[in-house]
């Protein structure tokens, strides 16, 4: 069970969402500002916007029923799990004095949900603390029926990239310091955008899909970074690439082995205790970044288990890789 602590109370800002996604769509059952123990978590937070006009590109008929999970019994802390993803979409948190960078958040679930609050809207806050923007993503889930089912997850990490570049002037920041932050699963994620920010993974839609998908710098938390038989997660693989990948699919998606000089510069977390995803992976996106020859910093944590998100003891040295991300994000990107 994971220890738990107040979360920074930071309201959730209010400006308007771009016009492009002016309607707000129904929200599960919360009202986002001041987060407590007791809250009970919703999901869009207040400024959102949609990453596609229409249809999600891949639909199939019928499609994912949405469906939504509060965790925790009485009195615990409350995590929202999201699955039938059928309009994926960013929700927005604006830090009260903000400084220019942005990070795009993906939860992760192993595939099979997100975990919307734990690891994106609760990490939004923590990073809003250091006057970060935080957009979380809310990715379709590829197990749910789409066409391109492998594909699915990386088309909304592109699209979300680059609707947040596209918007940068509106949102207050620095096209030029966008960065990801993916957990688990959504450290695969986000490690599959580092390094196929140029795989054309669907047909432009408008403008927005002319400016690059290249994130500035990424971090990766307890992340997925293979689709290996019984050397990563076996739950992340399955729901990517179906019961039998082709082998095609788990080349690309072997992220520790697609790592190039062109890769942005890589933040790693890991516990050495993680009993849900090996603490190989770590290691091995580690040495793909050094044999690369990418900025890269590592923090190899004794002890903290999986899904710890921003919720370690502060007591656990582990508890401080919000500053630590914070600090070397101004190493490697300098602070303009």
């Amino acid at each position: 069970m994971q220890n738990r602590r107040n979360i920074l109370a930071l309201s959730i800002g209010a400006a308007a969402a771009p016009a492009a996604a002016a309607a707000q769509r129904t929200a599960l059952p919360f009202q986002p500002g001041a987060i407590s123990l007791s809250a009970t978590p919703t999901w869009p937070p207040r400024e959102n916007f949609p990453l596609w006009a229409g249809a999600a590109p891949g639909a199939r008929t019928p499609e994912p029923l949405p469906r939504s999970e509060i965790t925790g019994r009485t009195g615990e802390y409350h995590d929202l799990w999201l699955r039938g993803v059928v309009r994926p979409d960013v929700g927005v948190v604006r830090p009260r004095r903000p400084d220019g960078r942005a990070v795009l958040i993906m939860p992760g679930g192993g595939y099979s949900f997100t975990s919307i609050r734990k690891e994106g809207l609760d990490i939004a806050l923590v990073l809003a603390a250091r006057g970060i923007t935080g957009f979380v993503l809310n990715y379709r889930l590829p197990g749910e029926g789409w066409v391109d089912r492998a594909n699915t997850p990386l088309m909304d990490a592109q699209r979300a990239l680059r609707l947040i570049r596209h918007n940068a002037e509106r949102y207050g920041i620095d096209p030029r310091r966008i960065g990801v932050l993916g957990f688990s699963a959504g450290g695969h994620l986000a490690a599959s955008l580092l390094t196929q920010y140029e795989t054309p993974v669907y047909h432009r839609v408008d403008a927005a899909d002319a400016v690059s998908a290249r994130p500035d710098f990424g971090g990766l938390m307890y992340a997925v970074s293979n689709m290996d038989l019984g050397r990563s997660h076996g739950g992340s693989r399955t729901n990517l690439l179906g019961p039998n990948p082709d082998p095609a699919m788990e080349r690309r998606y072997a992220c520790d082995r697609n790592i190039t000089r062109e890769t942005p510069p890589l933040f790693i977390v890991h516990a050495q205790d993680d009993p849900t995803v090996p603490f190989t992976n770590a290691m091995d996106l580690f040495a793909g970044a050094r044999a690369a020859r990418i900025p890269v910093e590592a923090h190899f944590l004794l002890r903290g288990g999986h899904g710890f998100a921003a919720r370690l003891p502060a007591t656990d040295s582990g508890s401080l890789w919000p500053d630590q991300y914070d600090r070397w994000i101004g190493e490697v990107m300098g602070r303009r």
